[in-house]
């Protein structure tokens, strides 16, 4: 069972170890494909295809001026793909549970079974360097479930909402309405069915997601015990420093601002969701956005959130 492990990195000091991490924990190295896109300066140490074996390597660097945002390196990455059995998209700085390859295959087999396709993804558990030593953190061992962000809404100008991943006490995966692009596993399937759309910045990208997978009739799962662990840029991390795409001195760089970015993105979420015609980035036919908004809580149409959005989709306890 070969798996692509889809990476995209700006100028992440932490990716070597993340490549070096899924090597050494993975139960069958010698059956990864890892497809990095590579935003970093062209001093900055990148990895060798010797250094990775028994994987397999396809790389590309870029200038980090060149870069476009997190999607567009995204799609890079994707199109490196060639044919692997499974698809792991995941973020440049992240560690691994012994086995986690076996795991994620298991738990993706066992459910699409009389389903059209399954993703499994979640923001993972998060992990700290402390003395340079990767540290876990886990909120939960059970499942972690995205939901709304409390007290969040619509703006008026977009459809773009926050997100979260909320601790569920359950040891079976839970069906969910959202997903994390940086912790994504589906079946190799997925990569022609859902090419990822470069016009996407980053906001709204796991959004755009998310109801493409619910409309072309495939489901999304968060499962128990998930096998990643993520590196969150924050002052606890005690990781080195990692700059942003919308750092004002990468911007400086630039002709073209973040900013402006974002804001193709927006419209574009907002163009996908009224169902305009995108070609291959587009709604499916199977499910609809209405259906969407009665399985989720998100009424795109209507601009409101009903109060199951903000809460994991737990199965209804049984009657006595």
């Amino acid at each position: 069972m070969s798996i692509f492990v889809s990476i995209a990195s700006y100028c992440d000091p932490v990716l070597g170890f993340t490549l070096g991490r899924a090597l050494a924990t993975a139960r069958w190295p010698d059956s990864l494909h890892f497809g990095i896109v590579d935003q970093s300066p062209a001093a900055a140490p990148q990895p060798a295809a010797a250094q990775l074996q028994p994987a397999r390597l396809s790389y590309v660097k870029l200038e980090p001026v060149y870069a476009r945002g997190p999607c567009w390196a995204r799609a890079l990455a994707m199109s490196l793909y060639e044919g692997e059995d499974w698809f792991f998209q995941i973020d440049s700085h992240m560690d691994f549970d012994a086995g986690w390859d076996e795991r994620l295959i298991g738990q993706a087999s066992a459910l699409l079974a009389g389903r059209r396709g399954v993703v499994l993804s979640s923001y993972p558990n998060s992990f700290v360097f402390d003395q340079g030593r990767p540290v876990r953190r886990p909120a939960t061992d059970k499942v972690l479930a995205h939901v709304v962000k409390p007290g969040a809404a619509f703006d008026p100008q977009h459809p773009v909402l926050g997100f979260e991943a909320h601790p569920a006490p359950v040891d079976h995966p839970l069906p969910g309405f959202h997903v994390g692009a940086g912790c994504l596993f589906a079946c190799g399937s997925f990569v022609e069915a859902f090419p990822y759309d470069p016009w996407f910045y980053f906001h709204g990208e796991e959004q755009g997601i998310a109801i493409r997978l619910f409309t072309h009739g495939w489901d999304v799962f968060h499962v128990p015990g998930l096998p990643v662990y993520h590196l969150y840029n924050n002052p606890e991390a005690g990781g080195p420093p990692r700059p942003m795409h919308w750092d004002a001195a990468h911007e400086a760089l630039r002709q073209r601002t973040w900013w402006s970015l974002e804001q193709r993105s927006r419209a574009r979420l907002a163009a996908l969701v009224a169902g305009r015609p995108m070609g291959v980035y587009g709604l499916g036919s199977v499910r609809s956005v209405a259906d969407y908004a009665a399985f989720s809580g998100i009424d795109y149409a209507g601009r409101t959130i009903a109060p199951p959005a903000y809460k994991p989709l737990l199965p209804e306890p049984a009657s006595a």
